[in-house]
């Protein structure tokens, strides 16, 4: 057994697939960036410790009763590191592993300096990192998508919602194509099987996939500095879905026909192909907000996107909108300087944000 162990997992951004992807058998592609999640864990004695700059408190103190974690604390910022360490943990004792005391720190870059989230997924980072550094203790020897399956049962048992597409980005790096699997049968797997079990079965429409970036397009990244609740726009997205049925039925079709289209441009370094879709996923959003009432593309995000597309690149919202980041995809002919110049003026933080790199797959 090691004593030490240190894990990295990155934040994410949604190239295209947004609302769309909660739909189960939906795709999406995200990219992963460079800016992580951190989590080092080392072993202690009788008892061990949680420590993030997010918690309200500095220090959690646990311990154990049989093999359950006991807590001091119930932070809401703490029960995706307590799930993930909890699935981590039924996964060792399955495979025979002795169970032992650490104390646990998490670091993070996902946030500004005063606190405020970029919307890169720190909660999904946050799991994945927790999980790959506990395998990595345990010796658990887990693969991309055994950490992705855990770190998704781990997160669904928090939230109880979402396309996990944050998860799979944050698990194999780089960017990737994503189809949402079915959450319903998750749950039910979580209830009735072994993790060992959740982990060696394919999972209904779940595909994972890495792509390429081509050479001659690059990405950059703007933050509006209004974070989004990700959850409550999904709700009131949730609502037209039961309301407007035939205008959301249409915009799930046109979304897999425009996502599928870029997957095919990345597949085939098609970069006018993937800009194409990039922007015209931007109007299907438009329309989305339109016909449901949700505030997706804000006046900030707006000036983002248009001075981008002045300037000759590709852009739009990334995410669930309604603040946070724009990406803009473009030749490298695009001024870079003159675009993040003319964002500052308004009031746009460029962030110094680059694809993240791939993880192993083994």
């Amino acid at each position: 057994m090691i004593f030490l162990s240190t894990g990295k997992a990155p934040g994410k951004l949604y190239l295209a697939g947004e609302y769309a992807v909660v739909e189960t058998g939906f795709p999406a592609v995200l990219t992963s960036v460079n800016k992580y999640v951190t989590v080092t864990i080392n072993k202690s004695q009788n008892g061990g410790t949680i420590q993030s700059k997010n918690l309200n408190k500095e220090l959690i103190h646990w311990n154990r009763q049989g093999t359950e974690l006991v807590f001091d604390d119930s932070e809401s910022q703490l029960q995706y590191i307590l799930a993930a360490i909890s699935f981590v943990e039924k996964y060792a004792l399955e495979k025979g592993v002795k169970l032992n005391y650490y104390d646990l720190l998490v670091t993070s870059e996902l946030d500004s300096e005063d606190g405020k989230k970029y919307g890169l997924g720190s909660s999904a980072a946050v799991t994945v990192a927790v999980v790959k550094t506990l395998g990595d203790f345990y010796h658990l020897d887990l693969s991309a998508m055994d950490i992705y399956k855990i770190s998704a049962i781990s997160h669904l048992s928090v939230q109880g919602n979402g396309s996990l597409g944050d998860i799979a980005a944050s698990a194999f790096g780089g960017i990737v194509a994503y189809y949402s699997p079915d959450r319903n049968w998750i749950f039910n797997m979580i209830r009735n099987h072994s993790i060992t079990e959740i982990l060696s079965l394919d999972w209904p429409e779940l595909q994972i996939e890495s792509l390429e970036l081509p050479n001659d397009l690059e990405l950059t990244v703007g933050w509006t500095g209004s974070p989004a609740s990700t959850s409550i726009l999904v709700d009131r997205i949730a609502l037209t879905k039961a309301q407007k049925v035939e205008k959301y039925q249409n915009f799930l079709h046109a979304s897999r026909q425009n996502v599928e289209n870029l997957i095919d441009g990345f597949k085939t370094n098609n970069s006018a192909l993937i800009k194409e879709m990039f922007s015209k996923y931007r109007d299907l959003l438009d329309d989305l907000a339109e016909f449901s009432d949700v505030h997706i593309e804000t006046e900030l995000l707006t000036k983002l996107c248009d001075i981008a597309e002045k300037l000759g690149g590709s852009a739009k919202t990334s995410g669930a909108g309604g603040g946070d980041c724009g990406i803009v995809l473009s030749d490298k002919t695009l001024n870079i300087a003159e675009l993040k110049k003319e964002w500052q003026q308004v009031g746009i933080t460029p962030l110094t944000l680059k694809i993240g790199d791939t993880i192993a797959h083994a």
